[in-house]
């Protein structure tokens, strides 16, 4: 990891996590927030490990991947520029739930909970509306799961009691 690639405001303007903020807001996360890039094949973030950051994709490709009680591994899924990964290290002290891998040279933005903290103290608006889009993100991805995991059960559920439809 090559630490301090160049961020740009119009980079940070384009990205739903900063929707909302105004220009002095987005002038000073381009200033204070800190950018990395990433080798492919470079491990952004592993399962398990307690963190309290979460990462931008400004450019390239990354891939999310998960272990299954086996230990083999499962891509959940790729995220590229305006999306956005551990999120709910900032939010929920918890280990992370996956791993995160770069696929392409990428550069990612750090966001920690210190870079949040330093937000709330200097302007609760923006701080407010950046912890509104985690929430929108995270019930997004959750509406997502809990469709995928009704159909899983349902197509279970008529396999194993012989429905046909």
């Amino acid at each position: 990891m090559t630490p301090r690639p160049l961020v740009r405001p119009e980079q940070l303007r384009d990205i739903g996590l900063f929707g909302g903020l105004d220009d002095d807001a987005i002038d000073m996360l381009t200033r204070e927030l800190r950018a990395a890039l990433f080798d492919p094949g470079a491990l952004v973030m592993r399962e398990g490990e307690h963190a309290r950051e979460m990462f931008v994709v400004l450019s390239g490709e990354v891939e999310v991947v998960r272990r299954s009680a086996n230990g083999a591994e499962c891509r959940v899924a790729l995220l590229g520029p305006g999306n956005w990964v551990g999120d709910m290290s900032v939010i929920d002290p918890q280990p992370r739930s996956a791993s995160v891998r770069a696929l392409a040279p990428s550069i990612l933005l750090v966001v920690t909970t210190e870079d949040l903290d330093r937000l709330y103290r200097r302007d609760m608006k923006s701080y407010l509306l950046v912890v509104l889009n985690i929430a929108r993100e995270l019930a997004r991805r959750l509406r997502v799961a809990d469709g995928m995991i009704a159909g899983f059960l349902s197509s279970l559920v008529d396999q194993n009691l012989g429905y046909r439809r």
